[in-house]
């Protein structure tokens, strides 16, 4: 086993790194603030080519791999947990399913500009009454003609504000066993019949733009269908367990980030006539947040390095995924604990990975989801 990164994984992570804390941690409190949503720094990430650096070259990528990719996802997050939020999502759901699905004419309408970084993605799953029950859409479109018509509701999706393109699953039929049919349809966000609405107030990740979708008899051209017909469900199940793997990476990142500040202010504050990092109930607190993260992110890398092979890696994504949020969430609540009263106040940050580290416990699939993957990879 080689733990080693490559000089060109080592330099797209420094490269991250230094523009992220340069030009994306800056704005991160004042993001969370506001709620608001930076395009300079997308506009920046897309000149940097980091929305393209796991697709080939020929379609406007870096030609990188997963590893690469999940590096930059933990770097961004590591500056400001929305933006890696919205970076990850750009990516592994909104321009993936077109690498690897789409037919040739829609990887170069559709991936070539999201890969360049000309327009973000937005993958349109989540729905009122489908949550963790992905099958349960509601959303139908049925054929008049040469035309879908689609009608439903889409929550919660990001990017859908900033993107020229939704994918949406939709429920097109029934099979031979009378369960549902679910396709995925490409769905330009200018067609008539499409409302985006982002007016959520969310808890945490606020600098990452979140979505309501009405579709309104919404007609879009047959051949708009997203890969097989009659496959949708376990394209997006696909799609999902690459997913997990940039949310794991993002939950390192934030970690990461709330560790850094424990660690900086338990030198700094001093307590009894001594700086608290000479506490032993301290030393402990940040020996276990250092100790999970780097297993974190050696699960991150294993899935990363095992989906870069073309070896299966379900199982690992979901290990990955649950082991990197819920390290995550211990970590930043122990962030806040060592900064004592301090950390319950917003000017010291920690309180803000907090909030933003709890929905990696829930997106991309909840940790119950995880356990439930993990199970039955195992045979259960």
């Amino acid at each position: 086993m080689n733990f080693e990164l490559t000089k060109e994984q080592q330099m797209i992570r420094n490269m991250v790194r230094d523009f992220a804390q340069a030009e994306i941690a800056p704005h991160a409190r004042e993001l969370d603030e506001t709620h608001a949503f930076r395009e300079e720094s997308f506009k920046r990430i897309g000149e940097l080519g980091l929305l393209g650096i796991p697709f080939p070259e020929e379609y406007g990528g870096a030609g990188g791999d997963i590893v690469s990719y999940a590096l930059a996802v933990e770097e961004i997050g590591r500056a400001c947990g929305g933006t890696g939020l919205s970076y990850a999502a750009a990516v592994s759901l909104g321009a993936t399913p077109f690498y690897n699905f789409g037919t040739e004419e829609q990887k170069q309408e559709y991936l070539v500009p999201l890969a360049k970084g000309e327009t973000l993605g937005a993958f349109g799953l989540t729905e009122p009454n489908a949550g963790s029950d992905a099958g349960g859409t509601q959303t139908r479109a049925v054929l008049d003609g040469d035309e879908w018509v689609i009608n439903g509701e889409k929550q919660w999706i990001t990017n859908a504000s900033y993107s020229r393109q939704i994918v949406v699953t939709a429920v097109t039929g029934k099979d031979e066993r009378g369960k549902n049919i679910i396709t995925a349809i490409i769905v330009p966000s200018d067609t008539p019949g499409v409302t985006i609405r982002s007016d959520y107030q969310k808890m945490g990740v606020r600098a990452s733009n979140t979505c309501e979708i009405i579709l309104d008899n919404v007609r879009v051209p047959r051949e708009n269908v997203l890969g097989d017909e009659k496959k949708g469900f376990g394209q997006f199940l696909n799609t999902l367990d690459g997913g997990r793997i940039s949310i794991a990476a993002l939950s390192v990142g934030i970690a990461q980030s709330a560790y850094d500040k424990a660690l900086a202010y338990s030198k700094e504050r001093v307590q009894f006539g001594q700086s608290i990092s000479k506490l032993q109930a301290i030393q402990f607190k940040l020996a276990d947040m250092a100790m999970e993260i780097e297993l974190a992110r050696n699960m991150v890398m294993k899935a990363a390095w095992l989906k870069d092979n073309g070896k299966p890696f379900k199982l690992e994504a979901a290990y990955a995924k649950l082991f990197s949020s819920e390290m995550g969430f211990r970590t930043c609540n122990q962030a806040i604990q060592i900064h004592g009263g301090y950390g319950y106040m917003a000017e010291y940050d920690v309180e803000r990975h907090l909030r933003d580290i709890k929905l990696m416990e829930i997106g991309e699939g909840t940790s119950e989801i995880q356990r439930v993957v993990i199970a039955r990879q195992l045979g259960c």
